[in-house]
């Protein structure tokens, strides 16, 4: 990142760098309305069009990404606090993506830098409907080499929700911090946000995704799918009831089916139903569901009553949903998640 001025980073990005990390953990963690997120931060490249193999590809974009901070910066363009927990190498990608987090208002105390693996890189096409296909550099990138006695306990417990994916699940030693951060956060009072954000690339075989996956499926509060990972996780292509109801947790406070355009299903202790998406000109679907969960949990962190009251709770998923349409119509996940004014225009313009 060196080199870079301001200006030039904002333009290649596309990203705005007039936001600024401001607060501290201590701070925040005295209104204990932090979304702290867990896991792995990447480059994604993307191609310049879509419809190609990457062989096929004339050219990339390089874009940041990863579940979990897409998550973290999603919250943040929508005005909350957010906290990233994870490593990165100790390389211009490494340096570039801390970068990112700061200057859209992500606390990046919890982040540490690896001198001896790389920054995580994906190669993603895109097919003509804007679905992906994945190519992952990890061998071992550097936030697979996350250990327990790594982790900033601060961080952790500063949390309101703590939010993590599986992909951290794969291999030790970051499974084992995955496994203890969530043993903090839950022990500070935090409620547990799962979405196993399934990349079959990345795992030895299914039957071992589907295992570590479901390994800590009763630990959560609130767990998102998608119809993709409904499919995998039941084994059948239906979106009924009687099929999402086979992952139904007494523990859940909410369960989830994202839907792509079609919208989501949600689930509760007391009630069930579902919302319709938005129609949008869909260009990348890369970051959509992230968009949502940061949406969703933004909205949940400003009051949690949203878990117990159906109008409220639609509302707060009618605003997700447009959240994760508006992240599709733009390439990347990180530089196409939008802010409360983009979303508000989206709503007022049905």
């Amino acid at each position: 990142m060196e080199g870079l001025s301001r200006p030039s980073l904002s333009f290649f990005l596309g990203l705005d760098l007039s936001v600024r990390c401001k607060r501290s953990i201590a701070a925040m963690a005295n209104g204990k309305d932090v979304i702290v997120s867990f896991g792995e931060m990447l480059i994604d490249f993307v191609p310049t069009v879509s419809g190609v193999s990457l062989a096929e590809a004339p050219g990339f974009i390089k874009a940041p990404g990863g579940a979990p901070a897409n998550v973290a910066i999603a919250v943040a363009r929508l005005g909350g606090l957010a906290a990233f927990v994870g490593k990165l190498g100790d390389d211009e990608f490494g340096r570039m993506l801390a970068g990112i987090l700061r200057s859209n208002g992500v606390d990046d105390a919890g982040v540490l830098f690896d001198t001896g693996a790389r920054t995580a890189l994906a190669f993603v096409t895109l097919r003509d409907d804007g679905e992906r296909e994945f190519m992952f550099y990890r061998n071992p990138s550097a936030d697979m080499l996350l250990t327990e006695g790594e982790l900033n306990l601060d961080v952790i417990k500063s949390a309101a929700v703590f939010h993590y994916g599986s992909i951290s699940l794969i291999t030790e030693p970051c499974r084992s911090a995955h496994l203890k951060a969530m043993e903090v956060a839950r022990k500070a009072g935090a409620l547990l946000s799962y979405d196993p954000n399934l990349r079959l690339p990345l795992w030895p075989s299914a039957e071992y995704a589907r295992e570590q996956i479901m390994s800590i499926w009763d630990r959560a509060d609130i767990v998102k799918v998608s119809d993709v990972e409904l499919e995998f996780l039941t084994g059948t292509d239906s979106v009924e009831d009687k099929v999402v109801l086979t992952l139904w947790r007494p523990e859940f406070k909410l369960l989830l089916v994202t839907l792509g355009e079609k919208g989501c299903k949600y689930y509760t202790k007391n009630f069930k139903g579902s919302l319709n998406g938005f129609a949008v000109k869909t260009v990348d679907t890369t970051g959509a569901g992230d968009a949502f969960v940061g949406a969703l949990l933004r909205k949940i962190v400003n009051d949690q009553s949203v878990l117990q009251n159906e109008e409220k709770l639609k509302e707060a998923l009618k605003f997700a949903n447009a959240c994760g349409a508006i992240t599709t119509t733009k390439k990347g996940a990180i530089p196409a998640l939008p802010n409360e004014a983009e979303v508000l225009k989206l709503l007022k313009g049905i």
